[in-house]
């Protein structure tokens, strides 16, 4: 198809009623479809969309949090690659989402993404400046000497990076720390407190830069990061 064909379709298009349009769109939503999903499972992705907006706020909640996983592969992996980074993440169940390496070594990240409350970015001890994100595992569990699973604790990833998708609507906007630097658990220091203060503003503990976050991480330096 020459490039005049094609534009003259266009034009076609939008001559026609948007009712014609709906019905071409169908026709072609057959023939393409939106994910390989759709064939593995066997239902098309508006259905998909559709169970999703009907889950309670606790599945959205999930969903979210992969919808995160999958933004910071797409918009800071995979440009970290064209850098000469590679993905080294493992398989199985790990508590951490990717495992990137450069030449100097491997990094495990584990991406969150920042904790809403009805709908609303839930703010750290109502200051406006600061948010919050939940850290701990989806999964509740007991090990074999019957500790509860769902903690994190420290040196189970190396760096976390936080969505800020609900406060700037954007999949793309991530914030980071070191692992190591997060609140401690009151009751048990080796244990990574549940929630944790997010400062959006760049500061020494927080920052929008992935290799920034991995320089202050291989530093080996020991510090908390700040409480509001």
């Amino acid at each position: 198809m020459t490039k005049n064909s094609l534009q003259a379709i266009k034009d076609a298009l939008e001559k026609v009623s948007k009712d014609d349009r709906k019905q071409i769109f169908d026709q072609l939503r057959v023939e393409f479809p939106v994910h390989a999903l759709e064939k593995e499972w066997n239902v098309p992705a508006e259905v998909v969309l559709e169970a999703i907006s009907r889950a309670t706020d606790l599945t959205q909640r999930g969903l979210r949090g992969v919808i995160a996983e999958a933004a910071f592969g797409q918009t800071v992996a995979v440009p970290l690659f064209e850098q000469g980074w590679k993905d080294e993440t493992p398989g199985g169940d790990n508590p951490f989402d990717f495992k990137l390496a450069d030449t100097s070594g491997g990094v495990r990240i584990q991406v969150k993404n920042q904790r809403n409350e009805k709908r609303v970015p839930k703010l750290w001890r109502k200051n406006p400046d600061v948010f919050v994100v939940e850290t701990q595992k989806t999964r509740s569990g007991k090990d074999q000497e019957g500790n509860d699973t769902r903690p994190y604790r420290f040196g189970e990833f190396d760096i976390l990076a936080v969505c800020l998708h609900p406060s700037t609507n954007d999949w793309s906007k991530f914030v980071y720390t070191v692992g190591n630097w997060l609140l401690p658990r009151d009751t048990n220091k080796d244990l990574i407190m549940v929630f944790q203060p997010v400062a959006l503003k760049v500061a020494d503990d927080w920052t929008s830069d992935f290799c920034t976050v991995v320089s202050w991480f291989r530093s080996g330096r020991k510090k908390t990061i700040r409480v509001p």
